[in-house]
């Protein structure tokens, strides 16, 4: 027969990458570069706040959702930025502040300098650092959650992890 013979069939190598069962099926078909974009519920982006032991820690920057595991040190339980995580700290990104009244998506009143430095940090820290694993429901629906049709994912052009090793 044809199966015998030389490596492995291309399903067959498809499947030993897979995770085990239980993951979601639909995306083995999709080709690698149209990843699925993932939305976050707040409830859903709290539970990865870095206090459960083996799961990620997530923090969300202009409705972004970053892993930010590999910085355990600065984001885990007990670290000095664990305030960020496990949800949407826009705001006291772009202001440096661990405020709890900060700790919020919403960027009202900020001023210019403040907006300036949130850019920043988004690109060259989040951006540059930490993968990209999804996206807040607020970024992604409109008001009555329905699909903005204006979202594009963010590219990571210049994402190294490099400097975490």
């Amino acid at each position: 027969g044809a199966g015998a013979r030389g490596p492995l069939p291309l399903p067959c190598l498809l499947l030993l990458l897979l995770p085990a069962a239980g993951a979601e099926p639909e995306l083995r078909f999709r080709p690698p570069a149209e990843a699925p974009v993932r939305l976050f519920t707040e409830p859903e982006l709290a539970r990865y706040d870095g206090h459960q032991e083996g799961q990620p820690i997530y923090l969300a920057v202009k409705g972004v959702v970053f892993d930010v595991t590999s910085g355990k040190e600065f984001y885990g339980k007990g670290a000095p930025y664990n305030a960020l995580v496990g949800k949407d700290s826009t705001r006291g990104v772009a202001k440096m502040s661990l405020d709890p009244a900060d700790l919020t998506h919403d960027t009202t009143g900020l001023t210019e300098e403040e907006l300036k430095s949130l850019d920043d940090i988004f690109n060259n820290v989040y951006k540059a650092k930490y993968p990209i694993v999804g996206y807040t429901s607020r970024r992604i629906l409109n008001e009555d959650g329905s699909p903005n049709l204006d979202f594009k994912p963010e590219d990571q052009p210049h994402f190294s992890i490099k400097d975490e090793f």
